[in-house]
């Protein structure tokens, strides 16, 4: 019998879920955006596995240790969780963007990493993130995407994505407006 794939949304971290601080170099620096719990409920609550994948190259350039990244994700989860909502998992890319690896995004292999441990539909599932490198790695993996207009995102698509000519499926204000697009979304496509 086929394993029943599910639906994900792969966040960003910073900007998205957090406060977007430039390099988060220490965990009392951790905020939680307003209504960010919220929103991840709604899309938990409809049947979404919840994947973060970040680039954190704060460790590579010097500026605080590679387990700063691991406690931060861990307080997320433990404040997340007293909202009453949980991350699936964490995905990270610790590599300078000089290294060309391959999971540094917008590149997709964080994704593969989270379609190597979990059955994704892929088809199903969306891309949330407050840079267009967050967008380019849906486009890349034809995932629909929404840019949050926290952290980064509104400079990003005033000034980034007319130069770039890449925009996003959906824009929405927070992760509570991104999650009813993508139920509103959902609707529409079983219609």
């Amino acid at each position: 019998m086929p394993i029943k794939k599910s639906p994900a949304v792969f966040l960003d971290r910073d900007g998205t879920i957090n406060e977007e601080v430039g390099y988060l170099n220490h965990i009392t620096r951790l905020k939680l955006l307003p209504h960010s719990a919220e929103g991840l409920k709604l899309l938990k609550d409809a049947g979404f596995r919840l994947i973060v994948v970040t680039n954190q190259t704060g460790p590579a350039r010097g500026y605080f240790p590679k387990e700063l990244v691991f406690q931060t994700n861990d307080l997320l989860q433990k404040r997340l969780k007293r909202k009453g909502v949980q991350i699936d998992d964490f995905f990270v890319c610790f590599h300078l963007p000089e290294e060309n690896c391959n999971c540094r995004k917008p590149k997709p292999g964080l994704i593969y990493q989270a379609l190597k441990k979990y059955p994704i539909s892929l088809s199903d599932s969306y891309v949330i993130g407050d840079k267009l490198i967050d967008i380019e790695l849906g486009k890349n993996l034809g995932i629909k995407t929404i840019l949050v207009l926290t952290g980064y995102g509104r400079g990003e698509l005033e000034y980034v994505a007319p130069k770039k000519g890449i925009y996003p499926d959906f824009i929405a204000e927070n992760l509570v407006e991104a999650g009813k697009i993508i139920l509103e979304d959902l609707k529409k496509r079983k219609g």
